[in-house]
């Protein structure tokens, strides 16, 4: 149970971050913060729970085998129920926050946005397999600055393309708070969990039977 609501506490504030970031003042900031934030909660709860905070990664985890089969079912959850928790909580605090725009759902092109999600979730995935499961990098002081990073590039890079989710809870959160169209919401889930699988394979065939 400890580890489900280190995974729920970490989503939540990520997605927190995002919906009162993007909406509120931090204007082109908005991704320094995100990935700000991700890489404190991953310092946080990486020693309890692994700091997935995104089911996409948690996939990944698991099938590159450093996640028990028991945990990926809870720990999705926990992320899910963070994210949207996380948007409703968010959406009100904008309503008191003088100079934040409301939300709102811009459109995206299908292909564009598949792609853009597919690339940036798998960064993001490739860089948490190699970073916080792999032996060579075991016991390392720099995997949630990594990671956090890796989140902020991507956005950056991508944001403006799909709307730079790059995982599931976060494709939740942004429709909660409408700040992403429900209609779009397959966009994120396929290619976020479609590069989670995929980037576990990568890791596979580069690291041999690690």
């Amino acid at each position: 149970m400890k580890k489900y609501l280190v995974e729920f506490i970490g989503t939540f504030f990520l997605i927190l971050t995002i919906v009162v970031a993007v909406n509120g003042t931090a204007g082109p900031l908005a991704p320094l913060a995100i990935g700000s934030i991700l890489m404190v909660m991953i310092y946080a709860g990486g020693h309890i729970s692994g700091a997935h905070y995104n089911p996409a990664v948690t996939l990944a985890v698991f099938l590159r085998g450093k996640c028990d089969a028991s945990d990926v079912a809870p720990y999705m959850g926990a992320q899910l129920a963070g994210g949207a928790l996380a948007a409703v909580v968010g959406v009100y605090l904008l309503t008191t926050m003088p100079g934040a725009t409301e939300p709102a759902a811009g459109d995206v092109d299908t292909v564009g946005a598949l792609l853009a999600e597919f690339l940036g979730t798998f960064a993001l995935c490739w860089v948490v397999l190699h970073t916080a499961t792999a032996k060579g990098t075991s016991g390392n002081s720099f995997y949630g600055l990594a990671i956090g990073f890796t989140v902020m590039a991507c956005a950056y890079a991508l944001g403006s393309i799909s709307g730079g989710a790059f995982n599931p809870a976060v494709a939740l959160g942004v429709s909660v708070a409408e700040m992403s169209s429900w209609s779009n919401i397959w966009i994120f889930l396929v290619a976020n969990f479609a590069a989670g699988v995929a980037a576990a394979f990568a890791f596979k065939f580069v690291n041999g039977e690690e």
